[in-house]
């Protein structure tokens, strides 16, 4: 058997890019030599690798097998070849996060991440917490950030930073600044993130109690536009305390004091068990105060 680092390496491209095209483009191969390199790969494993929809490639179960050992393999060449090179290997980071995370937590990590290595290469893209760890389980990321906990035998979760949400209001609301009851909560209109976000199933478990399901007007997948639609006057809203303190501070939003809620949840940083830890990635576990051995 004779697999050639390059036909791991188009295998590994297609499996994120989900097309031949795209994966070619980002490894600089045309789009014949890529779609030869996964041809003589499935003919010499025996099997095929994907399920074939159109142009749209997915990772079968032979593939799925397959993947995470490509990718520690093309990791430890690059190890190698830096090590021959007297160098340390290049940063060549995915990260994915949910949006409050990265909005606030992130920033300062990456710039003391990109500090140290200044030639870092990092992708960073905002999702909600569901699409992340959808996004870890396909190695489409190497490390992602979440704000809510929904168990995940492929994945491995590492508690990281406490939070708490707040429930809030236009400073003219009824409620702003005063201790509402429940029943001023379940009479209200909401504007709150999608389903699938960490901030979202916090909300549901915290008013899941209640004998009336809350009115919910308007669900949006952003922070700043539940901010803005509160401010506008269409109801109460529900976000991180991270995602406010500006707002509560200028004075054009007002929060609404709920002592009879839980509003904590813990923000998580996951992996998956079978990614091999590069060098990046400890960096960054390192940086979050997490050793996943």
């Amino acid at each position: 058997m004779k697999i050639t680092l390059r036909q791991l390496e188009v295998f590994a491209a297609v499996a994120s890019c989900g097309n031949v095209t795209r994966a070619a483009d980002a490894i600089s191969l045309t789009q014949a030599a890529a779609s030869m390199a996964v041809a003589d790969l499935e003919s010499q494993l025996g099997v095929k690798l994907f399920d074939r929809t159109g142009r749209h490639l997915y990772l079968n179960e032979n593939g799925q097998q397959i993947l995470p050992r490509a990718l520690e393999v093309l990791d430890r060449v690059q190890e190698i070849e830096a090590g021959v090179r007297g160098t340390l290997p290049q940063l060549n980071l995915r990260l994915g996060t949910s949006l409050t995370i990265g909005n606030h937590l992130l920033p300062p990590l990456l710039a003391e991440l990109k500090t140290s290595n200044p030639s870092a290469r990092i992708k960073l893209s905002l999702r909600n917490t569901e699409q992340v760890q959808e996004d870890l389980a396909a190695f489409r990321i190497d490390v992602g950030f979440i704000e809510g906990f929904t168990p995940n035998d492929r994945l491995r979760h590492f508690a990281w930073h406490q939070d708490r949400l707040c429930i809030f209001a236009h400073p003219d609301h009824p409620l702003a600044n005063r201790t509402a009851t429940v029943q001023d909560l379940t009479s209200s209109h909401w504007v709150v993130r999608e389903r699938g976000s960490g901030t979202r199933e916090v909300f549901d478990r915290a008013m899941g109690g209640m004998a009336a399901a809350p009115d919910i007007a308007l669900e949006l997948e952003h922070p700043e536009t539940i901010r803005q639609a509160v401010r506008a006057g269409m109801g109460l809203g529900c976000l991180s305390d991270l995602d406010l303190a500006d707002a509560f501070q200028a004075g054009w939003l007002a929060p609404v004091d709920t002592p009879f809620l839980d509003m904590t949840r813990t923000f998580h940083v996951v992996i998956h068990p079978e990614k091999h830890i590069s060098r990046g990635m400890a960096q960054v576990l390192g940086l979050c105060g997490i050793s996943p051995q």
